[in-house]
């Protein structure tokens, strides 16, 4: 146990770095996606308010999509994003594409809670916190740390070819890195749990606090 947690301590001194960066890159993409729902005019902001309040009407008459359809779709968003990100570490050339994904999700998060509060005052920021919170506590260390394991890797396959050390087997970094996306997405499965189960109902309750 204890040769694990030094290996894992030893991994995030020596990728420090990389972790700062991406969680920079995350935390700048919610602040973006802030910035965008106060950019948008009157028009548009009530144009997607009105979807937002159709799916809120929803919920309330029971409409809304069961849990177990909740649970597929958002466990398979989650696999092909995970999946994505794994397979952009494997190739040198996707460590941009990394960014991109990286920065898109914090834009999708910022987005979210900016709109949900520009409309709704305090019941938006009850809102964000019952819907979007409880998983995002889970999901958003999962992508931080799976894009810093995809750059990691990345870097590793271009320092073995400008080094040239052919020798070196590939397998074993290989398989510990796939390995470690496996836990990811059992880990990200708790999240989308959540999404399914918990989520709705705390939403629920909060609209109909924010109708009454």
């Amino acid at each position: 146990m204890y040769g694990k947690g030094y290996a894992l301590s030893q991994h995030v001194k020596e990728n420090a770095s990389i972790y700062v960066f991406v969680s920079l890159l995350f935390f700048i993409g919610i602040m973006f996606g802030a910035i965008i729902v106060n950019s948008m005019n009157f028009i548009q902001k009530e144009d997607l308010f009105f979807y937002l309040d159709q799916f809120f009407q929803q919920m309330l008459d029971d409409s809304a999509a069961s849990s177990k359809s909740l649970l597929r779709s958002s466990f398979f968003y989650h696999l092909k994003y995970l999946l994505f990100i794994f397979l952009l570490g494997l190739s040198i050339i996707g460590m941009p594409v990394i960014w991109v994904l990286i920065f898109m999700k914090g834009v999708m998060v910022g987005f979210s809670v900016g709109f949900l509060v520009n409309q709704m005052g305090w019941y938006g920021l009850l809102a964000a916190a019952a819907s979007i919170a409880p998983q995002n506590l889970i999901i958003i260390p999962v992508y931080i740390v799976a894009g810093s394991l995809g750059m990691i890797f990345s870097f590793g396959l271009i320092q073995k070819l400008i080094a040239k050390r052919s020798r070196q087997p590939l397998l074993p970094p290989f398989i510990q890195y796939s390995v470690l996306f496996l836990f990811l997405l059992a880990v990200v499965s708790v999240a989308a749990i959540l999404e399914s189960y918990v989520s709705p109902i705390a939403l629920k309750a909060v609209i109909q606090l924010a109708y009454n």
